[in-house]
């Protein structure tokens, strides 16, 4: 088997058998097959496509590709949580512990941001002493004592995917739909999860601008969880504008406490009850939707819980009087606020703008090399729909940088108010299962 004939076989738009794709990332991942081959192959599937049956077995490869994690010595069935990325989400460390608390159990691997996308270890590591390089028996036993566990990928895991995600990222070829889906697939299935809630944002903070693309991914990430037989299931959530309020890593820890104490933003609160009252049907906690969101909002509102999000991060060593008492968290030294320049309605916050402003400041990383500021960011104090008054505060922009005006200026660009009345979008834009 050649795999040039393999390239021009996909060129011509005909499908690949089981074992040529197999043969494709084997060699790759092995060293035999070499970057300009792999990158003819990813364009190729580009523009042409691929089937339900070759993204399955492209998505099985991938995982087999290096260590798959055995979670069989964990009682129950282990749910997990993915998002595609966004502005503000710090969703899964409001969620995670809430389907905890209700008795799932949770045993997530997360990724750092890059870009104007915050990552979900970032954000834990603005806690001080928490550790995210826990080994797998320590999750497992972890899991088994309190019912969750969010850590870093070990190295071992899927090792096709880190070789193609970034060949894919200088070869122009990461749109592709296949292959973004095989890539989130192929790590959350070879997490050892029973059970996956997709959550793929739309919008222009998120990777997949438009609801077509969106609902594309989403069915395909859907059909190779099927075809795998794991339980998997999609919200397609809103990303035109941040999530919550905070943008920043300790500013959206603390936005996370508050929420888990029953002070959270409507849309971030209305996506973690949707998402959440999934995941507790998948994991045969609740029968229903309806009786699920209720068993959420009484974890909220009986304080377990705050009091699992406390569990955890005591479990990884993170220093738990920082979420009993989140003023002691690091303050950025400068405030810069940010006002109206007109009366009316917000008809805009863009999340991308407001997340690269944010990375600017020091809340993100351009390149994987690059450290954060933990305190720095971006918090909303008006979102879309709000009526301003010319003067009223905006925003307020976090940094220890001394210069920062082209970040302020990407804030202020951000924004746009209208005369008219404004109705922002709802935050679930639709379930895919």
């Amino acid at each position: 088997m050649r795999m040039v004939d393999l390239i021009i076989k996909k060129r011509e738009g005909n499908e690949l058998t089981d074992e040529e794709i197999r043969f494709w990332i084997k060699g790759y991942t092995e060293g035999s097959i070499p970057d300009y081959q792999s990158s003819a192959m990813a364009m190729a599937i580009l523009f042409k496509g691929m089937t339900k049956r070759e993204i399955a077995t492209l998505t099985d490869a991938m995982e087999y590709s290096g260590e798959v994690i055995d979670l069989s010595d964990i009682a129950g069935v282990k749910v997990d949580k993915h998002s595609t990325g966004g502005v503000g989400d710090k969703t899964s460390i409001v969620l995670g512990p809430m389907v905890a608390a209700c008795g799932a159990k949770l045993a997530k691997m997360s990724g750092r941001g890059l870009g104007h996308t915050g990552g979900t270890l970032d954000k834990l590591e603005s806690i001080p002493g928490m550790n995210i390089a826990k080994t797998k028996e320590e999750m497992v036993k972890q899991v088994n004592d309190i019912g969750i566990a969010i850590i870093g990928q070990t190295k071992s895991l899927v090792p096709a995917d880190k070789k193609l995600y970034a060949l894919r990222d200088v070869t122009g070829t990461v749109e592709s739909i296949p292959l973004i889906a095989a890539s989130v697939m192929s790590k959350k299935l070879a997490s050892g999860t029973d059970a996956i809630l997709l959550d793929v944002t739309v919008g222009e903070g998120a990777f997949m601008k438009n609801m077509e693309s969106a609902r594309e991914l989403a069915r395909t990430m859907v059909n190779i969880g099927k075809s795998l037989n794991r339980n998997t299931v999609a919200v397609l959530s809103d990303m035109s504008e941040p999530l919550g309020r905070a943008v920043g890593n300790s500013l959206e820890i603390k936005e996370a406490i508050a929420s888990l104490q029953g002070n959270g933003p409507e849309d971030l609160m209305e996506l973690c009850f949707t998402s959440g009252s999934i995941m507790l049907v998948q994991a045969n906690i609740c029968k229903t939707r309806e009786e699920a969101k209720a068993k959420l909002k009484s974890v909220i509102e009986d304080g377990s819980a705050f009091e699992k999000l406390c569990q955890m991060v005591e479990a990884q060593g993170g220093d738990v009087d920082c979420i009993r008492h989140p003023e002691k968290f690091e303050v950025s030294s400068k405030a810069i606020e940010i006002r109206a320049e007109k009366t009316g309605y917000i008809k805009k916050c863009d999340a991308l703008e407001i997340g690269v402003a944010a990375m600017k400041l020091g809340a993100g990383r351009e390149t994987l090399e690059d450290k954060i500021d933990m305190s720095a960011g971006v918090y909303l104090t008006n979102k879309v729909g709000a009526y301003v008054e010319k003067g009223d505060l905006l925003c307020t922009a976090y940094t220890n940088k001394d210069n920062y005006e082209e970040a302020i200026n990407q804030i202020k660009g951000a924004y746009e108010i209208v005369d008219e009345v404004v109705y922002a979008q709802p935050v679930i834009r639709e379930i895919v299962d």
